[in-house]
């Protein structure tokens, strides 16, 4: 049975480390457990919010409601064929310990999205991606609990409608239906996706190419370049990567001739925006509690009591920045609360 706690600290359960605290907490490790919660909530006038793994989100103030953490847990084998394994997994799952399972047992797919932070019920509503690979690629079914109702819905990839970062739990139904399981198809016999950043490089260190090797490439790189949100606050990347058109790219061409893209569907191309940060001479500022971390532009940092609105105040900052120089919204990939 699930347990009500009062004025409860998030500082543990946020990996920007931000000191708040929210009216009311619980964990639910069933279904029944999370409608039955809901119900009585529901009864209240506070507003209520589901917190995953805290790894992409910012809170700029004490939560004055109810959080649910679901806390569903477990690894099932749906349907399995000689080529393909179909799993289906509670959202309550760390990620990574998912893809570390995965790969064990030789089920490709996934290993490219290797040290992401957060929780597995989390994943399809950002779409999470990494090095050529979303996770949207692998996800068959996503189960839902409607809070209003709390009837159960089952969603196909495609009524998920992903995107870049993206998906309708993001939009359309946000706070709306809560994630209880996903399901993934995932190959037996993997090709590998190699071509992204500098991951190809990073395996010529290895003998052969196998699941194991990239996700062990992914990791050196991740943790060569991103700081630890156990040593150090973060969210990882704070803004998306933006999607301009081919014109607006020649454009800029004129002016930074280095500047990279990844050319996209629809006549339009992916700018990383941890160049343009850099390009704009923020990599490695610090402004009191908060800074853009040395090594990897697209990670804004808590170098210890940072305040959600000091984080916040840096990134509108370097928004304006990027407007002024390069003509570019950059869009927070970080849920503000």
């Amino acid at each position: 049975m699930y347990e009500i706690k009062e004025n409860f600290a998030l500082k543990k359960y946020n990996t920007f480390g931000i000191d708040v605290k929210t009216r009311f907490f619980v964990v639910c490790k069933s279904e029944k457990e999370i409608t039955d919660f809901i119900t009585i909530q529901q009864n209240t006038t506070l507003p209520l919010m589901i917190l995953g793994g805290g790894s992409n989100v910012l809170f700029a103030d004490d939560f004055k409601g109810y959080i649910l953490k679901p806390d569903i847990k477990g690894v099932d084998i749906v349907k399995e064929t000689e080529s393909e394994v179909t799993v289906r997994a509670g959202a309550g799952e760390d990620w990574d310990e998912f893809v570390a399972y995965c790969v064990e047992h030789g089920w490709g797919g996934v290993e490219n999205l290797s040290l992401i932070p957060g929780n597995l019920g989390t994943c399809p509503i950002q779409n999470i991606g990494a090095y050529g690979v979303e996770v949207k690629d692998v996800i068959t079914e996503v189960e839902t609990i409607e809070i209003d109702t709390q009837k159960k819905y089952v969603f196909t990839n495609y009524q998920c409608k992903f995107g870049y970062r993206d998906s309708i739990f993001k939009r359309k139904l946000k706070g709306k239906h809560l994630i209880s399981h996903v399901t993934f198809r995932l190959n037996k016999q993997p090709e590998f996706k190699l071509e992204y950043g500098n991951l190809k490089e990073a395996l010529g260190s290895f003998e052969d190419i196998t699941l194991k090797n990239i996700r062990k490439a992914v990791i050196a790189i991740r943790e060569a370049k991103l700081p630890d949100p156990d040593e150090i606050g973060n969210a990882g990347s704070f803004f998306k990567n933006p999607v301009v058109t081919q014109e607006k790219l020649k454009k800029l061409q004129q002016k930074y001739s280095d500047i990279p893209f990844y050319p996209l569907t629809d006549n339009k191309v992916k700018i990383p925006a941890g160049w343009l940060i850099e390009k704009s001479g923020w990599k490695g500022k610090r402004k009191g509690n908060v800074g853009v971390h040395h090594k990897q532009a697209l990670v804004l940092v808590n170098y210890g009591d940072a305040t959600g609105e000091e984080i916040l105040h840096l990134a509108k900052n370097i928004q304006q920045t990027i407007i002024i120089q390069f003509d570019i919204e950059l869009e927070m990939e970080v849920n503000v609360v």
